[in-house]
């Protein structure tokens, strides 16, 4: 059986890490070393944190990531992939506009907690430069945008940043039929590793990220591991957490 993640420790809590700094420019190699040590960005606004609280239970975050040679689709990924065979997908700068508002107003309708504002809580003002090179996939059935997603790109590492689809065509599972095509995307470009971002030790929406194959946890502090199959782990704090 794997080891569990040793920053989350059976009995007690682990060591809190909360982080933030502000960058309005990052060279691709630094941010390289910036994704590998759990950070992850919104716009010019890096973070990493350790913790959060859902569903009423303080839980681990977990950063995720894939390397890109040895990774292969599952079972159910190339079933997807199948099932979006119509789609017609581009490529192109991250940018803002009026298609992608409205397709961002529409998912995040699904939402009933922590449910954002705009777009641009996630990009900067100019996503395809600010605060590092970033590129948008779009998928288009006909004519019609119905998901698209942004990706950073380092010097050996590409990173999600935010994914976002027309609950219309939710059976579709447009989310991880995005992330196929940036993880593709990425090993065209001979990138190491993918970043997924963050998962919780707890059931969540995020666990379709733990479903990759030979996907990667961050052991905060003491590198990356291998992510342990049903890992679990929360606390709950009388008083704390909504």
């Amino acid at each position: 059986m794997t080891a569990p993640l040793a920053c989350f420790p059976p009995q007690g809590l682990m060591t809190p890490i909360l982080e933030q700094a502000e960058i309005v420019a990052i060279q691709p190699a630094q941010l390289d070393a910036r994704l590998a040590e759990g950070w992850r960005h919104f716009g010019e606004k890096f973070f990493r944190y350790n913790f959060a609280f859902h569903e009423g239970v303080l839980c681990g975050v977990v950063p995720l990531r894939l390397r890109l040679a040895g990774f292969s689709p599952s079972k159910s990924h190339r079933r997807v992939l199948r099932r979006n065979a119509d789609l017609e997908t581009r490529l192109v700068p991250a940018r803002h506009c009026a298609e992608y508002d409205g397709i961002f107003a529409r998912h995040k309708a699904r939402f009933e907690e922590n449910v954002p504002d705009s777009l641009r809580d996630f990009l900067s003002a100019d996503p395809a430069e600010v605060p590092c090179t970033n590129v948008a996939l779009e998928a288009r059935l006909g004519d019609a945008l119905v998901a698209v997603s942004f990706l950073d790109l380092g010097t050996g590492a590409a990173s999600s940043v935010y994914a976002m689809f027309d609950p219309a065509h939710a059976s579709r599972s447009l989310g991880i039929f995005t992330l196929l095509l940036e993880i593709e995307h990425a090993r065209r470009l001979g990138k190491r590793f993918h970043y997924l971002g963050y998962a919780y030790t707890v059931h969540s929406p995020y666990d379709y990220k733990k479903r990759f194959r030979g996907v990667e946890g961050c052991d905060w502090g003491r590198g990356w591991t291998e992510l342990p199959g049903g890992f679990t782990w929360s606390r709950r704090v009388e008083g704390l957490g909504g």
